[in-house]
């Protein structure tokens, strides 16, 4: 589905009348130069994830616009994407004549790709694991991912990155599964393991 089309249908069914201009922002904001990684093919890989999930959702069209929203702002020098993101979502939400629920919870998917823990809310379940089904790509596209993390962290020394990078990766192999939802660990879970195992051991090597 075209970006154009899929923006409007999902604000037709929250609901609500985006401001003009507004898609203009978030593709830019996903197009910035300093990113390789959490660019537009990011976006179009959680829709193309989220799609054949979708009935998941509790709220589909809510996880849907989070899905928009969870990358719009990144900065790798900053540790606050998620809430900047989160309250861009919730400002657009509620000057396009949303509920203040709404906003909040489409707000609250957002932060939850922060990725601290497993979420309890189903919906947040759904979108944590699209974000996530990057870590069960094929082989080819997985070792792409990896150099695209590591692009958007050129400016972190070697001796700094590859500690850093292991132990994120490690908090992953660690947990009981590394999706929330039975669908996507069916799919991706085992071969999630392997990829990560193998970058693992490439970086303590």
């Amino acid at each position: 589905m075209e970006a154009q089309e899929r923006w409007h249908r999902v604000w037709s069914q929250l609901g609500v009348e985006p401001r003009g201009g507004l898609l203009a922002d978030v593709l830019g904001a996903y197009a910035e130069p300093q990113r390789c990684y959490h660019t537009l093919q990011h976006l179009e890989e959680c829709f193309a994830a989220l799609d054949p999930a979708a009935h998941l959702a509790l709220r589909g069209a809510e996880v849907e616009l989070a899905v928009w929203f969870h990358d719009a702002v990144y900065d790798t020098h900053a540790a606050d994407n998620e809430q900047r993101s989160a309250a861009w979502a919730d400002l657009e939400l509620r000057e396009g004549g949303a509920g203040p629920e709404a906003a909040a919870r489409v707000g609250a998917l957002v932060l939850a790709t922060r990725h601290e823990a497993p979420p309890s809310d189903p919906d947040a379940r759904l979108l944590v694991d699209v974000d996530l089904s990057i870590l069960g790509a094929g082989e080819p596209r997985y070792t792409e991912y990896e150099r695209q993390i590591r692009g958007e962290y050129a400016w972190v020394p070697d001796e700094l990155f590859r500690p850093g990078r292991a132990r994120i990766l490690t908090r992953f192999l660690e947990r009981p599964s590394i999706y929330s939802t039975t669908w996507f660990a069916g799919r991706l879970e085992a071969r999630a393991r392997r990829n990560l195992s193998r970058s693992l051991k490439r970086l303590v090597d």
